[in-house]
């Protein structure tokens, strides 16, 4: 005899996977340490990229495509997050992308070049799921404390890529091996599964009205805010990758050497740990965030216009700038919660910002490297970096008013 599927348990489970997480310390911890991987993969690689391309013998053109494979793989995969979402549960979709994470970061060190672009793009795809799904999460299970759990998250994935650039240069060194010293953040990945699975778990269904399904429905692309959103995250995440892809090189050409330009580059990431805990709580309590926007996009363009033109004069200070101004991110999250009226639609404008938005910064970094090739300077590409800041932070200007999708 036939049974509708609502009334089975199968049905049942179906329906408690589409309730929000429970929103716990233990699950603000997996959030924190879920965060943590997210940077590392490609930190770990750039912090040791020299040593990668004289082990396999690659040219400029395969490293200027390694460092675009994380963003065009936030890209296309940040597409698939929300099905996956909706079908898997928050709880089984995020877990089920930290194992992908983990298993990328482990393929991609056992073999030669093909198989190092291969396991990155794995490894990104379950960054991609994250990326988009957990800025959900943090709307959904903690409504009351989305800028302090923004924050919490953002500094972590802050931290996460701050040691990937400082401590692998070292592990390369004592364990002798580039391919050790990358693959070992895969135990990191793995710890972080093992707290979410420990940590997520959704909430007691509730009868909703109609009228939240006709939401879903509902599209953005037809938004001018929502793209304004979309564009300003696609150039912040230009900035950043470029710079965690490249920093490095830029500093050792003008003089600075391995170790020290690990170091700068972790500095870099170490000060998005602060201004992670700063910007989303301030951002969340005023009505716009525009202020925020022009402040942070203009210490940005001082940092690059110094490596452009005077590189070797002070580093640490231009770094210190970059990093500040690498606020951008958090506050970029943040605005996308806070420019939206219903968690619906936080899921949808994550992933139109996050999918369509990285497509657009993976053109930052192999341009970035193919542009250095060409020319035999980073000086074109550097102030050229500095032009698009500038119109990254009008559109976060127009972004940052207080207004909803």
């Amino acid at each position: 005899m036939a049974v509708h599927p609502s009334g089975t348990a199968a049905g049942s489970a179906a329906t408690n996977r589409q309730v929000a997480l429970v929103g716990s310390t233990l699950l603000a911890i997996g959030v924190a340490l879920a965060a943590a991987n997210l940077r590392p993969a490609v930190t770990s690689l750039a912090s040791v990229l020299g040593d990668v391309r004289g082990s396999l013998g690659v040219s400029t053109a395969w490293t200027s495509l390694l460092t675009a494979v994380p963003t065009l793989c936030f890209g296309f995969a940040a597409f698939l997050a929300p099905w996956l979402g909706r079908r898997l549960g928050m709880a089984r979709a995020v877990g089920l992308s930290l194992l992908v994470l983990t298993a990328g970061l482990v393929l991609r060190v056992v073999d030669g070049p093909a198989v190092v672009l291969g396991g990155t793009f794995i490894a990104c795809a379950g960054i991609a799921v994250c990326n988009v799904l957990i800025p959900v999460v943090v709307k959904d299970s903690f409504p009351g404390r989305v800028g302090l759990i923004t924050g919490v998250y953002t500094a972590a994935l802050a931290a996460g890529a701050a040691l990937g650039a400082a401590f692998t240069p070292g592990l390369e060194s004592w364990l002798g091996s580039w391919r050790l010293a990358v693959g070992a953040w895969a135990f990191l990945s793995l710890a972080a599964l093992v707290v979410w699975l420990a940590g997520a778990r959704h909430g007691t269904p509730v009868r909703t009205s109609s009228s939240r399904g006709a939401a879903r429905k509902r599209s953005l692309v037809r938004s001018p805010l929502a793209w304004v959103i979309t564009v300003f995250f696609g150039l912040q995440s230009l900035l950043a990758y470029t710079v965690m892809g490249w920093l490095p090189q830029i500093l050792g050409d003008a003089g600075v050497d391995r170790t020290t330009a690990g170091l700068l580059l972790a500095i870099t990431m170490v000060l998005g740990v602060p201004v992670s805990l700063i910007v989303p709580p301030l951002a969340a309590r005023r009505p716009s965030q525009s202020g925020l926007v022009l402040g942070l996009g203009l210490l940005s363009m001082a940092g690059v216009a110094g490596l452009a033109l005077a590189p070797a004069a002070a580093p640490g200070l231009w770094v210190v700038l970059v990093g500040l101004g690498m606020g951008m991110f958090p506050l970029a999250l943040v605005m996308i919660s806070l420019r939206t009226s219903s968690t619906a639609d936080t899921a949808r404008l994550s992933a139109m910002a996050q999918s369509i938005g990285y497509l657009i910064s993976a053109t930052g970094p192999f341009a970035f490297g193919v542009l250095r090739g060409a020319t035999g300077t980073w000086t074109v590409s550097m102030l050229l970096l500095v032009g698009l800041l500038a119109l990254l932070t009008t559109l976060g200007w127009i972004a940052g008013r207080p207004r909803t999708v």
